[in-house]
């Protein structure tokens, strides 16, 4: 396996790694500005040149260029396989009738035999998450795995696109799987943040929006909790955000305000608040939420078994970037720590991100959360 890295900028293109110019790859993913997804006339000029490549990608909150995070870009990672097969598809929102719905006929487009894992870029404003990954996971055989996450738009959260074939559009999902016995799959997941407060009691919750906590009004506790940072609702959410766990999890999903409901006094998330789960109010740690990536990409080498593979791809949530800004670096600082200098980097900054949290869970969505697949050939 082998990959090669271009990062189109200020309207030059740069070689991340010029030893890696000779390569003929199967596989692409493109992360960018979503302006950039617009006027497709880069990407063209790259499909061009490789006019067998499968390209993906989306939109972002802030591309990974290898040991960068930058902004106003199109980042290229190509991947050339040896023994692995690639395989992708993509429906549109509208053409079904819900997003489990979307999830499922996703899934269902890709071959299953052989099948050896599954990689999701999806629309990432008006989606609630988790019934895409339900959706999906419903479909797959039971030892393959879903990463990925839900495009982004820096911290403007209007329009999100989501790149496959020949163009980008909004309401779209890509699947991208990977097929056959060679393929080395790792994958990490962590969050950082501190939790305070009492755990509180979700007494009323349908999907992704929170009615009431302990049989009191969401919103208003929130806002008891965040003091000044009330008024400024629902953006400053991204720095309290919200933990979710119940009796089988030792491990809680983290949960991000996307709106509020003043009529209602509720919460709207990213993904689902169950009922009867428990609800944690969390605020941010720098040293922490560094830490978070640092045990993410351990856990990844442990998954694999693998310490040093060919492609990190990485996705972190918009929501830690605007709590680190300028130590955001300091993430790709941490998992370059594990890796060693040879991995490369890939990824984006997103509005979710999706995978296990262990080798034995099925997928699920989450939020301020650092995300890592890695991939390598045996």
């Amino acid at each position: 396996m082998e990959v090669r890295q271009l990062v189109w900028q200020d309207g030059d293109w740069n070689e991340q790694d010029p030893a890696s110019t000779d390569i003929e790859p199967q596989l692409g993913f493109t992360f960018g500005n979503v302006n950039h997804f617009k006027d497709a006339g880069v990407i063209e000029e790259l499909t061009e040149q490789f006019p067998d490549l499968l390209l993906a990608g989306c939109s972002t909150a802030g591309e990974i260029a290898n040991n960068e995070i930058l902004d106003d870009s199109l980042v290229f990672t190509l991947i050339a396989f040896e023994k692995t097969q690639v395989e992708g598809e993509y429906i549109l929102f509208s053409d079904v009738e819900n997003i489990f719905e979307a999830g499922k006929k996703a899934a269902r487009k890709l071959d299953q035999e052989n099948l050896a894992h599954v990689l999701v870029l999806s629309e990432g404003i008006g989606v609630n998450g988790s019934e895409l990954v339900r959706g999906i996971t419903d479909v797959l055989p039971d030892h393959v795995q879903l990463t990925g996450g839900l495009a982004g738009d820096g911290d403007n959260f209007e329009t999100t696109h989501v790149f496959f074939g020949e163009k980008s559009t909004r309401n779209k999902i890509v699947v991208i799987g990977l097929y056959g016995d060679a393929v080395n799959i790792g994958h990490g997941c962590f969050g950082g943040w501190d939790s305070f407060g009492p755990d509180r009691l979700i007494t009323k919750a349908e999907n992704n929006i929170l009615y009431e906590l302990d049989d009191k009004p969401a919103l208003k506790l929130y806002k008891e909790y965040l003091g000044d940072y009330a008024q400024n609702l629902p953006s400053s959410g991204l720095l309290f955000p919200l933990s979710i766990t119940d009796e089988e999890q030792d491990k809680g999903l983290v949960r991000t305000i996307l709106g509020v409901d003043e009529e209602n006094q509720a919460l709207i998330f990213a993904g689902d608040i169950p009922e009867g789960s428990y609800a944690r109010l969390m605020k941010a740690n720098h040293h922490r939420l560094i830490d978070g990536a640092h045990n993410a990409a351990v856990e990844s080498v442990e998954s694999a078994g693998k310490s040093n593979p060919d492609l990190a791809f990485i996705l972190s949530c918009v929501g830690r970037r605007l709590v680190l800004k300028q130590r955001t670096e300091e993430e790709l600082e941490a998992m370059r720590e594990v890796y060693g200098t040879d991995t490369i980097f890939t990824g984006f900054y997103s509005y979710g991100e999706i995978a296990p949290v262990d080798d034995v869970s099925v997928a699920s969505l989450h939020n301020q959360t650092m995300c890592i697949t890695t991939i390598s050939e045996e």
